[in-house]
């Protein structure tokens, strides 16, 4: 079994977009007639954060996820759980997951760490999903579903 999840282009194309237009918009603000050399400095600070988040969503979404014998993976190779470590999942509308997205509870805590539009990792839980397309991401978590559900059923 393989599943890979990608960035939808267009969901990925909109989020860059509306990331660096905000901290254009706020470069050019601060560099046009503000009040106030504090309002200029502030306003640069937020463009540039909102710039510099953009390129993060950018790098990020630009790698893929694939669930296979070993866990959930990366296309760097980064690991970001094995089987062993995955206890559950948590898909529903209450539960503190990324937009389209699931929720896995870890045996182990990771360390923190956060892929913008693709991941995020606290504590004993990863998020997975974001500017992922909704069919895709629900197939890998029904994969995910049934092979704990298989991991649990008893052997007769």
């Amino acid at each position: 079994m393989r599943i890979e999840l990608r960035a939808a282009q267009a969901r990925r194309a909109m989020a860059v977009g509306v990331l660096y237009g905000f901290g254009g918009v706020a470069v050019y603000t601060a560099l046009a007639d503000v009040p106030g050399l504090l309002w200029s400095v502030a306003l640069l600070a937020l463009g540039l954060g909102g710039m510099a988040a953009g390129e993060m969503l950018r790098r990020a979404t630009r790698r893929a996820l694939c669930l296979d014998e070993t866990g959930l993976v990366d296309s760097a190779g980064r690991v970001l759980a094995r089987w062993d470590d995955i206890v559950g999942i948590e898909r529903s509308s209450f539960s503190l997951r990324p937009s389209n997205g699931f929720t896995l509870r870890l045996a182990r805590p990771g360390a923190r760490a956060w892929q913008p539009g693709m991941w995020w990792r606290l504590g004993h839980r990863l998020g997975v999903g974001g500017v992922t397309p909704a069919r895709e991401t629900r197939a890998m978590a029904e994969a995910i579903e049934l092979r704990l559900a298989d991991r649990a059923a008893p052997i007769p």
